[in-house]
Parts: C-alpha cells; sequence; structure tokens
C-alpha cells in the first residue's frame, strides 16, 4: 500500500521538426506549416482530462520534449504556460525544460521562453564537427551550435544542457574528444553524452552509415569522454548525464526514481499512481499529430494499463538502476507500494554476480553492473520471462535531458 503519492512531473510533447534526422526514433514529424494554436488548444484540453486524477498534487518539474519545441513561437509557448499555470499548481522552485535546435536559436524566441517561464534549455549539438553533421541530417553546422549557446546566455538562461553524440561514422578517439573539448568550453552546466546507435524504424537501422566505429573504439570514446567530463567537475549520475555541482536535471530524476508524470501531446507517455485505489496506471496519447488533433475534446488516451506486481518491480529497477550513485531502499515502497521483500531475490542474485552492493539501506550497481546494465536489469523480471516489455522501451522521451 502507498503511504502517499510519489512526486509528480508534466511531459510535453511538440512533434514537428524541420527535418528528420536518420538515426532519430522519437515520435517527431517534418512539417512546414505547425498549427501552433490548434495544438496548444489541444495540449490545454487534454491535460484537462487528466486532472481527475492529480486533484491537489503539485508538479515538481516540467519537460517539453519533441521534435524541435523551439519551432513554436514565444507566444505560443507563452499561451501554453499561461493555460498551465490555470489548471496546475507549480511548486516554488519548480523546474522547466524546453528542447531546442541550434538551428532554430532566436534571440527573441529564447528571451520570450524565459519570461513564459521556461528556465532550463537542452539544446541538441550532437557534433561540433560539419561533416558528421551533415551526415546525422542535423540542420544546422558547428558555428550555429556555438551561437545557440551564446544567444541562450545573452537572454538569461543560466541553467542549459548539451546533448552530444559519440561512435559517429569514421569518428577517431581524437575527433570524439575533440567533440567533446569544444562542448565544455561553451561552459554548459550539464551534458547529455549518447553512443549512436542504430534503433529500429529508423533510416540509419535500413541504410546503416558507412564505416561506423567497432565496440572497442566506441569503448575507448566513452571511457576518454568520462575521464574528461570529470576532469572539469561533471558528475556522471545517470548512464548519459552528467553535470556541475547541484545542476542534475530534476525532472529525468523523477523518471529514474519512477516517479509520477501527466504526458500530454501526440504520443506522450504518463505514469499516474492513484494511491487511495492502490493502482498505478500507464497511459498512453495517440501517437500521430493529426488524430490527436481530430480528437478535440474527446479523450485522446490510445491505452491505458494498470501495472500489476511484477510490472512495477522490474520498471522500477529498469529505471533506479541506471543511476551511477544508486537509491535509498525506501524508495521502492514509497513508488511502487510494493515491500522491500520482493526486491530480495533479485538483489540476492545480482550480488552473488557482483553486479550490485546491498547494505539493507542502499543499493548502488558496481562497476562491473554498471557496465553491464541490461544483464543486471534482467534480473529483476518476474518471472524471468524475456516476452515481458518493459513500458520505457517505446518511448524515447525517456532519454531526453
Amino acid at each position: 500500500m502507498f503511504d502517499s503519492n510519489p512526486p509528480l512531473g508534466l511531459y510535453i510533447h511538440l512533434p514537428w521538426c524541420e527535418q528528420k534526422c536518420p538515426y532519430c526514433d522519437f515520435n517527431s514529424h517534418q512539417s512546414d506549416s505547425i498549427p501552433e494554436q490548434a495544438y496548444i488548444e489541444a495540449l490545454l484540453t487534454d491535460l484537462e482530462q487528466d486532472l481527475p486524477l492529480i486533484w491537489g498534487r503539485g508538479i515538481d518539474s516540467i519537460f517539453i520534449g519533441g521534435g524541435t519545441p523551439s519551432l513554436f513561437s514565444a507566444a505560443a509557448i507563452e499561451q501554453l504556460f499561461s493555460g498551465l499555470r490555470s489548471l496546475l499548481n507549480f511548486a516554488p522552485a519548480i523546474e522547466v525544460t524546453m528542447e531546442s535546435n541550434p538551428g532554430s536559436a532566436d534571440a527573441e524566441n529564447y528571451q520570450g521562453y524565459l519570461e513564459a517561464g521556461v528556465n532550463r534549455l537542452s539544446i541538441g549539438v550532437q557534433s561540433f564537427n560539419n561533416q558528421q553533421l551533415k551526415t546525422l541530417g542535423r540542420v544546422h553546422d558547428g558555428a550555429q551550435a556555438a551561437r545557440a549557446i551564446a544567444v541562450a546566455r545573452s537572454a538569461g538562461f543560466d541553467n542549459i544542457n548539451l546533448d552530444l553524440m559519440f561512435g559517429l561514422p569514421a569518428q577517431s578517439l581524437a575527433a570524439a574528444s575533440a567533440d567533446l573539448e569544444q562542448a565544455i568550453a561553451l561552459g554548459p552546466e550539464h551534458i547529455s553524452l549518447y553512443q549512436l546507435t542504430l534503433e529500429p524504424n529508423t533510416l540509419f537501422h535500413h541504410q546503416p552509415p558507412a564505416n561506423m566505429p567497432d565496440d572497442d573504439l566506441c569503448w575507448e570514446q566513452q571511457n576518454a569522454c568520462q575521464t574528461l567530463l570529470a576532469t572539469h567537475g561533471y558528475d556522471q549520475y545517470e548512464v548519459s548525464a552528467y553535470c556541475l555541482k547541484k545542476r542534475a536535471c530534476k525532472h529525468n530524476l523523477n523518471y529514474w526514481h519512477f516517479g509520477d508524470y501527466v504526458g500530454i501531446g501526440a504520443g506522450a507517455h504518463g505514469k499516474i499512481t492513484l494511491g487511495g485505489e492502490n493502482r498505478v496506471l500507464r497511459r498512453v496519447r495517440q501517437r500521430q499529430p493529426r488524430a490527436y488533433l481530430e480528437q478535440a475534446g474527446h479523450d485522446r488516451i490510445s491505452s491505458e494499463t494498470t501495472l500489476d506486481e511484477a510490472d512495477l518491480i522490474f520498471e522500477f529497477m529498469l529505471n533506479a538502476l541506471r543511476l551511477k550513485h544508486g537509491f535509498d531502499t525506501s524508495l521502492f515502497h514509497d513508488n511502487t507500494g510494493l515491500s522491500l521483500n520482493m526486491l530480495l531475490p533479485g538483489l540476492e542474485r545480482a550480488r552473488e554476480k557482483g553486479l550490485l552492493e546491498f547494505n539493507g539501506k542502499k543499493i548502488v550497481p558496481t562497476e562491473l553492473g554498471f557496465c553491464h546494465l541490461n544483464d543486471l536489469q534482467t534480473l529483476f523480471l518476474q518471472p524471468l520471462d524475456a516476452k515481458r516489455r518493459p513500458f520505457f522501451e517505446s518511448s524515447a522521451q525517456f532519454t531526453h535531458n
């Protein structure tokens, strides 16, 4: 049984982009014409339909992802936040993140986003190398990437994340390090560092780029980049997330802690605890923007599932084990409503294999466990059934920083 409801965040999906990148498996749709007004109204109507599930609960963080949210005008974002404030109880120190691509960086818009309530930017740089950016299908170049950070600073943003990739086609160890050095020189508070992977249902999966680095080189790149980040004061607190002191992403920490989040917008996922009913719901919106808009005034949920005990155990550990420094054991009961005893079989298996440490109060992946995270997470399938599909597996929403 739940003693109280977990913290609550809000995810807002704006699905349009200028150009679909060949590696992207997010729910994004290329468009030259974005129905801004209709979509903002649809988002607010969508949120109203979920309000009975979250009455009385405050919102600790908001993340606006895409797509390319910065394609929306400052006026549209102001309209959105005006509506959100009338419907929700914002926490005093709420973190509000908005994704932006360097190619759509505009000083006036950035200033407008800040005035509307956005206080953290996540800028999708990916690389500063122009040839790599061309290969990745990005619409900006290296100079525009650097300029976007400068524009954000001049607008007043003091909390910025940069997304960066390694393991790029024909990328040497020196080139991966040089990319990261350029990112660090720009002084972001947070860096999200990902290895390029060829995800299903992407152009790169069907037409793989030539000269992809092998596993050994990718491992060398990752180790060199992690050393460089640590040298400059960036702490790795999650698989792909590095931050300066006290600059971890609150919204993503809520995911990894298995907190609650309302998801609105085309394809958005949500998880909501109904403590009084001892239930946890997972909810998914209509994926296609047109279908989402056509349901104005109606229920936009495409699926709703109540998590059973096996789901709760696996999905909690699927997320919490991503935390480099581990988590308090009390978090398991607080955010699943289950007894810690239900974790013990998996904990013992993992400890015997040297994949985690457990002292009764804290659970921490070992270096070996963090390097073999998929193997560690699988030990918490209940039962050990390879056909059980994790909720987050199909949602790129949860890799944003």
